[in-house]
């Protein structure tokens, strides 16, 4: 495997950017993770390490670095906790269209590089990010053939760009992997995706037992055996769309 980390200049500056691919075999399908709340930290790049070694090439960017942030450490379950309202002012500080200008950016960048496939790409992301993951779908749909929002927030808003509809707008197959306990996606909303995606080349997906944030092998609410279904569900959606 090989392992980079490299500055992937943007419209507003440079994102610090993770990428894992495999030595041999290319070019590789393009993966474009996007990070959840507390940004960029090993957990992550050890998950983007464990997608490459699939045969992709997995882009992990720091989508907090119009704010000078990269890694902002363990962040303390109390809601009142300075680092949780830092966390939060710095969610507030992005939204879909920004990140749709920074993966625009990483794609021209991916063009350039041998390792890389960019007329097959895949998404992922994860609670904040699974909005962005499927955004990309509708924004770049001759090229993103597969996205999934895992506890995906923001899924169903009053907005154009809110994901419950993306269906219509991108030929992608599009994957929702929905915690059973989640107050940042509550079943009502889970029951609006799930309604607008019917007839689609898409999945909504309870996950029993789970809570938000179950697939973070180092969070309190980690759950084995649904991580690992992730997982599957993850490869085998890239398996079938990025061929």
């Amino acid at each position: 495997m090989i392992d980079q980390q490299i500055e992937i200049p943007t419209k507003d500056g440079s994102t610090t950017t993770f990428i894992s691919h495999p030595e041999r075999g290319g070019p590789f399908p393009v993966i474009i993770f996007y990070m959840d709340a507390p940004a960029i930290r090993e957990e992550l790049r050890d998950m983007a390490r464990r997608l490459a070694t699939s045969g992709y090439y997995v882009m992990l960017p720091n989508l907090y670095y119009r704010s000078g942030v990269m890694e902002i450490g363990p962040v303390p379950p109390d809601p009142n906790a300075p680092e949780r309202k830092r966390m939060y002012e710095l969610m507030s500080s992005i939204n879909i269209p920004l990140i749709m200008d920074d993966t625009r950016a990483l794609l021209a960048y991916a063009e350039g590089q041998a390792a890389a496939n960019t007329k097959l790409v895949g998404t992922v992301g994860y609670c904040m990010s699974g909005r962005y993951a499927i955004n990309a779908a509708t924004h770049f749909a001759d090229r993103v053939k597969a996205a999934a929002s895992i506890y995906g927030t923001h899924l169903a808003t009053d907005q154009a760009d809110s994901p419950h509809l993306a269906a219509s707008k991108t030929k992608a197959e599009l994957y929702f992997a929905c915690a059973e306990t989640d107050i940042y996606a509550p079943q009502e909303i889970i029951d609006k995706v799930t309604e607008s995606m019917k007839g689609a080349k898409a999945e909504v997906e309870i996950y029993p037992g789970t809570h938000h944030g179950f697939a973070f092998p180092k969070r309190p609410v980690y759950h084995r055996d649904a991580a690992e279904r992730h997982w599957e569900r993850l490869l085998a959606l890239y398996r079938r769309n990025l061929v």
